[in-house]
């Protein structure tokens, strides 16, 4: 038998970083919803006082980025001055300028075939990934560790744990036996609040409210757990810590199985292949998974910026592969189309979907639907297997 463990982690909506890519993600649905053809590619910093929105945006119509970063703040839950940055009194720069007519130029161009006009947003690699330890077909770490911080958020803005504020983390580390979940090794809580409560009915509540229903069978008696093991938790949110559209990329995919680019997805309109590109690479890993192709893959795309076709597909099996990785490539050249207009245009991504997956991640989300994360390629897949 041969035992490892795996570690992944979430953070809550009201991460610092969390918050600037919502607040990029607001202002691209705002003006998608109105434009959808606009090019956007905004960022967000944020300290305490200040919120800065930057980027290039090229559209026919107008979003109050003031108006929209206030609202994302409210929302989340930094509505009042004694946490040390809320909507009402925070100052908010734009710094959003047109985009540059060269890149505009080299991804929409005239030509016969609609998904040859949309040419590669950018240079990169992507990828995408899908295993069958979980329901999601995601990594069991990471989906525990997305219902931990969902919990909190939940009790939190229920008003079930009123002492709970918006910022907080979560930790779980799954100790594996042949490649197979066995239990969870530890469990970490981080959670922000009001400074008269006491710690250890904190811990208490969390344990009993959060860790328990959230981990159910996979806790065990040697299970570690923690709850704001540094101790008290007052001080947190832009208060606390600067926060940037783009830090928390392995929390928004699989939790650090699998590869990842680099690139970020927040803020990004579909024509830049960072974001519709590793939607592209999850919906085939998915697939092929789904389809019992293999327990474990991972798919790796590469794209020119300005040209529609990748440079470069890959089919990478890790476990249970019925085919070899060279049939599987083949076979998923013959069935998906990876040019940035055809997916654009399958997933339906030039509306305003995207807010909703600024926390929590982007994949393996069953309380969305989510076009890239359904299963409806599979009977392709193993009939071009034959």
């Amino acid at each position: 038998m041969r035992r490892h463990f795996r570690t992944s982690e979430s953070v809550t909506e009201g991460h610092p970083d969390k918050i600037a890519d919502r607040i990029s993600d607001a202002v691209l649905d705002e003006i998608i919803s109105r434009d959808p053809q606009a090019h956007v590619a905004c960022e967000t910093f944020l300290t305490t006082g200040l919120v800065i929105v930057g980027g290039e945006i090229s559209t026919s119509t107008f979003a109050n980025i003031d108006q929209v970063a206030r609202r994302v703040i409210a929302d989340i839950g930094y509505d009042r001055p004694d946490l040390g940055f809320n909507y009402h009194d925070c100052a908010v720069l734009s710094t959003i300028k047109e985009q540059s007519p060269d890149i505009a130029a080299a991804v929409g161009k005239a030509a016969p075939d609609p998904y040859e006009a949309i040419g590669a947003g950018d240079q990169g690699i992507m990828f995408g990934y899908a295993c069958s330890d979980t329901e999601e077909l995601m990594p069991l770490p990471i989906v525990l560790a997305h219902r931990l911080t969902k919990q909190l958020t939940k009790l939190r803005k229920e008003n079930t744990l009123s002492y709970l504020r918006p910022d907080g983390k979560s930790q779980v580390t799954i100790e594996y036996e042949d490649g197979r979940p066995l239990r969870a090794s530890a469990v970490l809580i981080a959670a922000q609040h009001d400074p008269s409560i006491d710690q250890e009915m904190l811990r208490r509540d969390v344990i009993e409210q959060v860790i328990r229903p959230m981990m159910g069978d996979w806790l065990d008696e040697e299970t570690i757990l923690l709850v704001n093991s540094s101790g008290r938790f007052v001080i947190g949110g832009p208060a606390s810590d600067t926060g940037v559209t783009g830090r928390k990329v392995i929390v928004d995919t699989y939790g650090g199985y699998g590869s990842h680019g680099g690139g970020a997805f927040s803020g990004k309109d579909p024509t830049k292949v960072d974001r519709s590109g590793s939607y592209m690479a999850r919906y085939v890993a998915k697939n092929i998974v789904a389809a019992g192709l293999a327990s474990e893959v991972e798919v790796q795309i590469a794209y020119a910026i300005g040209r529609p076709e990748p440079l470069m597909v890959n089919v990478y099996t890790k476990r249970g592969a019925e085919a070899s990785d060279d049939a599987l490539r083949q076979a998923v050249l013959d069935i998906f189309d990876f040019r940035p207009g055809a997916i654009i245009d399958r997933f339906k991504l030039q509306r305003p979907i995207y807010e909703s997956v600024s926390a929590y991640g982007h994949f393996g989300r069953t309380d969305l639907d989510l076009p890239w994360e359904k299963t409806d390629r599979t009977e392709e897949l193993k009939r071009a297997l034959g």
